[in-house]
């Protein structure tokens, strides 16, 4: 019997897939499925032509600040990092009032977390309910120069109104605007802000995914808004009257 032991081993195997092969089985994948290569090529030019631009836009505004910062005198300078830093913490700061504010509510209320996109039930520091939500980005919006900037609140609001799906809501023009859609005759629609919404003052507004209209989106949030679940929403209703406090931090 012959000596083996100098004979070259495969390492992976007699059946790991040939070059040949694997191109094979690719040019049949692009046969097959020649909607889907093409798409995917789409969809990867385009996440690199948004790369390029974030990172064209970013070195843009940092020439612009060491540009500014070059023409500061050495005490603006420090005296502007200084004033940043004291207006960072005293937010950091003011956010963590809240939250403990919250804690110590004695009343039955409702917090949001920014950060985190929870809504929570609480009363005396207990936790009842935790519900996940999304939080509508900061965006400037309407027509030149009639603009507004809008963006998810700090503090603390109330329960103004309490909507149900059989209750009509204004859209505003702006929405229409935002999701780049003609602006409707009659912007007036009942349940346009889904099954159940929470007017609170200010403006601010917590609402659920409509079965039609503008916002029947789940892909968009209506800027400066909290988007909760209808089910969670409807299982907490009983607990919220007008004036029920809600905390954002």
């Amino acid at each position: 019997m012959g000596d083996m032991s100098d004979a070259p081993l495969d390492p992976a195997g007699p059946d790991a897939p040939t070059p040949e092969r694997r191109r094979s089985e690719w040019a049949e994948f692009r046969h097959s499925y020649p909607g889907l290569v093409v798409t995917m090529g789409i969809a990867l030019i385009a996440l690199l032509a948004m790369d390029v631009w974030i990172m064209a836009k970013r070195r843009r505004y940092e020439a612009e600040i060491d540009r500014l910062r070059a023409a500061m005198t050495d005490f603006e300078r420090r005296r502007t990092d200084q004033i940043v830093s004291q207006e960072q913490n005293k937010l950091r700061i003011a956010i963590e009032l809240f939250r403990r504010q919250s804690r110590l509510e004695k009343g039955i209320h409702l917090s949001v977390s920014i950060d985190s996109n929870a809504m929570y039930l609480e009363r005396e520091g207990a936790l009842l309910r935790e519900m996940p939500v999304q939080i509508g980005p900061e965006r400037r919006v309407g027509v030149a120069p009639d603009t507004v900037r809008l963006a998810p609140p700090r503090g603390v609001r109330t329960i103004a109104r309490v909507l149900t799906d059989s209750e009509s809501y204004e859209l505003p023009t702006w929405v229409y605007a935002d999701r780049g859609i003609p602006t409707a005759a009659n912007r007036r629609l009942v349940g346009a802000l889904g099954p159940l919404a929470l007017l609170l003052d200010g403006g601010t507004i917590v609402y659920t995914m409509p079965s039609a209209g503008p916002l029947n989106d789940s892909g968009y949030v209506l800027p400066g808004a909290v988007r909760a679940r209808a089910e969670d929403l409807r299982a907490i209703l009983p607990n919220l009257t007008a004036g029920t406090r809600v905390y954002f931090y």
